[in-house]
C-alpha cells in the first residue's frame, strides 16, 4: 500500500497563497501610497496657487486704499488745476478777444473791405434780401468814430457821420459781423463842427452791440 503525506502538502499550500496575499496587500499599499503621495503634491499646488492670489488681491486692495486715502487731496488738486486753467482762459481771452474784435471794426471801416463773414450766408443773403449785404461803393471816410467803450462784452460806439445812410451802412456791417451780434441804433442828433473855414452840420449817432469772442 503506498500512502502519501497529504498534510504537508496543505501546509505548503497554505503557505505560499499567505505569501501571495502579503504581496498583493503591499502592493495595495504602495499603489495607495502613490495616490497619495500625488493627491497632496496636487493640493499642495492648488494651496500655492490660492495663495498667490490672495496675496495680489490684498495688494490690489492695499492700492485702493491708499488711493481712497488720498480721494480728497487728489480733488482739491484738480480743483486747484482746473482753476488755473480756467483763470488762464479767460486772461487769453481778454488779452486776444478785444484786440480781434477792434481789427474787425478797423476791416468794417476800410474802403474795399467789410465784415467777417461766412461766404455761404452772405451769397444767400445777397439772393434774399439784396438791401441787407453791405454796399461796396461806400465810402467809410464819410463817417469816423469818436468813442469806443466795451463793459462786460457790450460795446458802445460814438461818432460823427454825414447822414443817417452813413450810420444805417455801419450797423449793416456790424450785424452781418460774426464778432458782434444784438446791434442796435441809439437816438442821433445834428450837431455843426468847423470844417474848412465852414461849419458843417454833420450827425452825432451811438450804437450799442454786443461782442462775441
Amino acid at each position: 500500500m503506498i500512502r502519501i503525506n497529504l498534510l504537508l502538502h496543505k501546509r505548503e499550500v497554505r503557505q505560499e497563497t499567505s505569501q501571495t496575499w502579503l504581496v498583493v496587500l503591499m502592493g495595495v499599499l504602495f499603489l495607495e501610497g502613490v495616490a497619495l503621495f500625488f493627491l497632496h503634491e496636487s493640493k499642495n499646488r492648488e494651496l500655492a496657487a490660492h495663495k498667490r492670489t490672495n496675496q495680489e488681491i490684498q495688494q490690489q486692495i492695499n492700492e485702493i486704499q491708499k488711493t481712497v486715502a488720498n480721494h480728497d487731496q487728489v480733488k482739491a488738486q484738480l480743483a486747484e488745476f482746473n482753476n488755473r486753467e480756467e483763470a488762464i482762459k479767460k486772461l487769453q481771452a481778454a488779452r486776444s478777444g478785444p484786440t480781434e474784435v477792434l481789427l474787425e471794426v478797423a476791416r468794417v471801416l476800410t474802403q474795399g473791405r467789410g465784415p467777417t463773414v461766412d461766404p455761404d450766408r452772405l451769397a444767400q443773403l445777397r439772393r434774399d434780401n439784396p438791401l441787407a449785404v453791405p454796399n461796396p461803393s461806400w465810402d467809410p471816410r464819410r463817417l469816423w468814430l469818436t468813442l469806443y467803450k466795451e463793459t462786460d462784452r457790450v460795446v458802445l460806439i460814438e461818432g460823427l457821420a454825414h447822414d443817417g445812410e452813413d450810420v444805417s451802412e455801419l450797423a449793416r456791417r456790424l450785424s452781418l459781423s460774426n464778432y458782434f451780434q444784438d446791434v442796435k441804433l441809439l437816438p442821433a442828433s445834428k450837431t455843426n463842427i468847423e470844417g474848412r473855414g465852414a461849419r458843417v452840420e454833420m450827425l452825432k449817432f451811438q450804437l450799442q452791440a454786443k461782442v462775441k469772442y
